[in-house]
């Protein structure tokens, strides 16, 4: 499991970097291909407004969890969890693992 997760992080610098060279060489009008895209014809703009979408809607299915787990919501969510005691998160945590047992094993 190790070696799976270097390797993961090392392919994610990469692409970071792969990523950071590409928009420090290219102008923003600099046309690109995306062969499975409905239209392919792209420029690098249409490349980063569609990230910066991705990675808003994976930002936000990632605080829909937060908020299920922890019960809060908005951006005071960090403020109110400090006000929270032990017996409080002890509590919690056996709510979600009874949920979890509940919810049975799944297929990966």
């Amino acid at each position: 499991m190790a070696r799976r997760t270097h390797a993961s992080v090392a392919n994610t610098r990469w692409r970071r970097e792969h990523s950071d060279a590409t928009i420090i060489a290219l102008t923003i009008d600099s046309p690109g291909y995306v062969p499975w895209w409905p239209r392919p014809q792209v420029t690098l703009l249409t490349i980063l407004v569609h990230m910066l979408t991705e990675t808003s809607r994976h930002a936000g299915h990632a605080d829909i969890l937060r908020e299920q787990l922890d019960g809060l919501t908005g951006t005071a969510a960090g403020d109110a969890n400090a006000q929270r005691d032990a017996a409080f998160w002890e509590a919690r945590r056996t709510q979600i693992e009874r949920a979890a047992k509940a919810a049975g094993p799944t297929i990966a």
